[in-house]
């Protein structure tokens, strides 16, 4: 009876070290393809917007950057606690809901929770998020990259040699206090300065710290034209926009431009990288003039 016990526990600590392994080895896609539908746009948004509060998320802005696209910017008290845990972790304080018509469907999508948590190196569980979004929206699929990344590389992830990391911030501003800083982004945006403005305002639980999304409307890094390049594949990233703006402190930072066009499209082509080349110092330039007094 005794060798029987044996037996079992070894064989369930063996079924335990599978698990674990396949947990470390998984590979991970930037987007979720929710599901793809024959309605128009207008009526999915609608029954989309409901799943989202019904599952606990705020819509805290919305974003149409071009044709046949519509953005939700989305976060829940859960997102902001573990947005503050981290540094830098505020960009990851919001989620991104996309929906886009194509070929007379519309792809419903969102940002991968476990992709970003990682790529933003957060803290804690990112499954929890995923769920919630699983059961408001559906999980067709992963998608964003053929083969996709593990864990370890997307915490040090960078498109390739001699590219940024995640923690090579881009310090746009700076300013006396917070609260200085707070008012003169809010300033910029709201007089369109870069061709820039706000689309969602997210404070971080705990810390002196908010997260704006925004819009890129002008120049070389204009959110549309970058789009168009980039994006062509049949399941669009749509829900790579809008930008990210963080005010930490009294300090108004963003990603890389290459960097955060790069986590969002992993398997882009060299050469298509070069036919935005002017792209990642434009939007800088942009988020430069809309953060200035």
């Amino acid at each position: 009876m005794r060798s029987v016990q044996w037996a079992v526990l070894l064989l369930s600590l063996l079924f335990s070290s599978f698990s674990l392994v396949a947990q470390e080895g998984e590979r991970l896609r930037p987007f979720i393809l929710a599901e793809t539908s024959q309605v128009s746009l207008t009526d999915k948004l609608s029954s989309v917007t409901a799943a989202l509060e019904k599952a606990g998320f705020s819509i805290e802005g919305e974003y149409a950057p071009y044709a046949g696209a519509h953005i939700l910017v989305i976060t829940s008290e859960g997102l902001r606690k573990q947005a503050a845990a981290t540094q830098w972790g505020g960009y990851g304080a919001a989620l991104r809901v996309s929906l886009t018509q194509r070929d007379g469907m519309v792809q419903v999508s969102y940002t991968n929770p476990q992709w970003m948590g990682n790529v933003y190196r957060m803290s804690g569980d990112f499954a929890a998020a995923g769920n919630q979004l699983q059961v408001a929206l559906g999980n067709d699929k992963a998608f964003g990259s053929e083969g996709g990344r593990t864990v370890e590389n997307l915490r040090e992830y960078h498109y390739m040699m001699f590219m940024p990391y995640f923690d090579e911030q881009v310090e746009l501003a700076s300013y006396d206090s917070h609260q200085a800083a707070l008012e003169a982004v809010e300033a910029g945006l709201a007089a369109g300065k870069g061709g820039v403005s706000k689309i969602s305002r997210i404070e971080i639980s705990g810390k002196d710290e908010v997260l704006f999304n925004v819009a890129v409307k002008q120049g070389a890094g204009s959110d549309e034209p970058v789009m168009q390049i980039i994006d062509q594949a049949d399941l669009r990233h749509t829900a790579h926009l809008p930008y990210d703006m963080l005010v930490s402190g009294n300090k108004v930072y963003m990603l890389h431009g290459k960097f955060r066009i790069a986590q969002s499209f992993p398997d882009l082509t060299m050469s298509t990288f070069m036919k935005i080349s002017d792209a990642p110092d434009a939007i800088e330039q942009a988020l430069k003039m809309a953060a200035s007094k």
